[in-house]
């Protein structure tokens, strides 16, 4: 996006645009919410594990409905199971082990500095050099996270069930943009987004039973309505509704516009902590999630 484009001009979007956009934002913000609704007796990888068995059965039909190719050459397969093992199996796990220590808003908050995780990743890998304007905004954006995990990283009393979950969020959002970049490799070679997708699923599910079973969890879940609600809430609705309404939304208005959801799910996800978990606000939770916001903001416009 040039930077005289404007950032999302309601007036340019139809009824079909915003009803796609709404879909994106509020599925994922109440995402991080329903994973609180997972960490009970029930391991994360295991809980992962029987949410992609779900969203991959509901991706392969939807992939298989629409026509999409699902047969692919060897050599694809390893993209598809480096897709599994980023994006759809250590990404999840690290964020549901993160969740047992946070509240879910911030959980939302740091991964949606994933942009500005991209910019050091292009730099380390690929010899990318960002612009003035991206690196303005990788330093707002980490600011922000700094204001607002400062009172309990800070002082004589360091909260470090807070430090855990921040490191477990951190390393779960690099998984993410590992496999970004992967997925966008990927593209360029041809390879539809859905068809990939749900392979990914499937593979992510793999691993996630095999570390499962190495690590002799049980594979038992809790028959509870809080726990399976929230299970088929984040297979259905964020990982297969809110992935294809994003994904359209992608080819309606274009990757720069699509991307202000990262902009407005932490808002959405921050406001039902608040609800429903207490969530406090601060001066310094305030500052800091108007700058992480705002470097968001920016890292669009430095597209």
């Amino acid at each position: 996006m040039s930077l005289a484009q404007p950032a999302l001009n309601r007036s340019d979007l139809n009824t079909t645009d915003l009803g796609l956009y709404a879909a994106t934002v509020f599925a994922w913000g109440f995402s991080w919410i329903a994973m609180k609704g997972q960490i009970s007796s029930v391991s994360p990888e295991v809980s992962v594990f029987w949410r992609f068995v779900v969203a991959a059965a509901m991706m392969m039909v939807w992939v298989r409905a629409k026509g999409y190719p699902l047969n692919f050459p060897a050599k694809d397969h390893i993209r598809f199971a480096g897709l599994g093992a980023l994006l759809f199996s250590t990404n999840f796990t690290l964020f549901y082990y993160g969740a047992a220590y946070l509240p879910s808003g911030l959980l939302a908050v740091v991964f949606s500095t994933a942009s500005v995780f991209n910019i050091f990743l292009g730099l380390v890998l690929f010899r990318q050099r960002p612009s003035l304007l991206a690196l303005a905004a990788g330093l707002l954006g980490f600011s922000g996270i700094a204001l607002m995990f400062w009172p309990n990283m800070a002082g004589a009393q360091i909260n470090t069930g807070v430090a855990i979950g921040l490191g477990f969020c951190i390393c779960g959002t690099l998984s993410f943009c590992l496999g970004n970049m992967l997925s966008a490799d990927t593209q360029r070679r041809g390879i539809g987004v859905m068809p990939a997708t749900a392979w990914g699923m499937v593979y992510g599910m793999i691993f996630l039973g095999l570390f499962a079973a190495f690590r002799g969890r049980s594979f038992a879940v809790e028959w509870t309505f809080p726990y399976l609600g929230s299970l088929f809430y984040l297979a259905l609705v964020a990982s297969v509704i809110a992935f294809a309404s994003y994904l359209t939304l992608l080819g309606r208005i274009g990757s720069a516009r699509a991307g202000y959801a990262t902009v407005l799910f932490p808002i959405v996800a921050l406001a039902v902590s608040t609800i429903f978990e207490g969530y406090q606000w601060t001066p310094l939770a305030i500052t800091g999630l108007g700058c992480v916001l705002a470097g968001n903001i920016m890292m669009l416009r430095a597209r």
